[in-house]
């Protein structure tokens, strides 16, 4: 009995992990450039008892496959094609986001939403004159004004077997240096489009509905394990 209380709380604690992962995804799936969490899990085999299988608490992950491009028209929207990163300076250091809404400053400095700098390649701040305006970005990420070169957007890669975590809006900073991008021909960026949320809005709600009816029928079942086991105690421990 006691090995069926253990394990319904591990799947209790696998189940609101999942429920906290979908809430995440859920309340972002408007998010620009926003990349979902998954979750992957696996049976543990207790070592008191073999024949009872354990739920593991479940190990998070951020996914990485690209979101619909919708075109706003916006010459400061742009949209990253291919498997690269756009990057930020933020007081954390240097991150990466795939949301490429851009603003400028009056002193031409390109910045996110968030108000942080915009890098090229190099790791440095983009700026453009203010006062030549709106500028014209090619596919390789060149930024124009008046047909003059004045920078070019940073593409990064990151290397698939980096962990991700998330920083602030849709940002994420990997265990390992993302690298800058050169001459690839299957990456580059779209001007006046942004990339939306890689949540599936449908599958996650309904998942959220499926983990919040499983964690519920789990919480019941413990309670009833609980009742039981409580009449046992005092059945065998009454005097007869």
């Amino acid at each position: 009995m006691e090995n069926s209380i253990y394990v319904g709380l591990s799947s209790q604690i696998s189940l609101e992990r999942r429920l906290d992962a979908l809430a995440h995804n859920v309340a972002n799936m408007s998010t620009p450039g926003f990349r979902a969490t998954g979750m992957k899990f696996e049976t543990m085999v207790s070592k008191a008892a073999e024949d009872s299988s354990f739920v593991s608490a479940g190990q998070s992950y951020i996914k990485t496959e690209a979101g619909p491009i919708s075109q706003t028209g916006n010459p400061l929207d742009i949209a990253a094609k291919g498997d690269v990163w756009f990057s930020l300076q933020t007081p954390a250091g240097q991150v990466y986001t795939r949301d490429g809404r851009m603003q400028m400053t009056s002193a031409g400095e390109l910045r996110s939403v968030k108000g942080y700098p915009i890098l090229d390649a190099g790791g440095q701040p983009l700026v453009i004159d203010p006062n030549a305006g709106p500028p014209e970005i090619s596919a390789d990420g060149a930024i124009y004004q008046n047909k003059r070169q004045l920078g070019s957007i940073g593409l990064f890669t990151i290397s698939p077997n980096a962990k991700l975590t998330y920083f602030d809006n849709s940002a994420v900073i990997p265990s390992v240096a993302a690298q800058p991008t050169i001459d690839n021909p299957h990456a580059g960026v779209v001007q006046g489009a942004i990339e939306g949320s890689n949540v599936d809005a449908i599958s996650e709600m309904t998942r959220l509905m499926s983990v919040t009816r499983a964690f519920e029928r789990v919480d019941a079942l413990l309670r009833g394990n609980e009742g039981t086991f409580s009449e046992a105690i005092k059945t065998l421990g009454s005097k007869t």
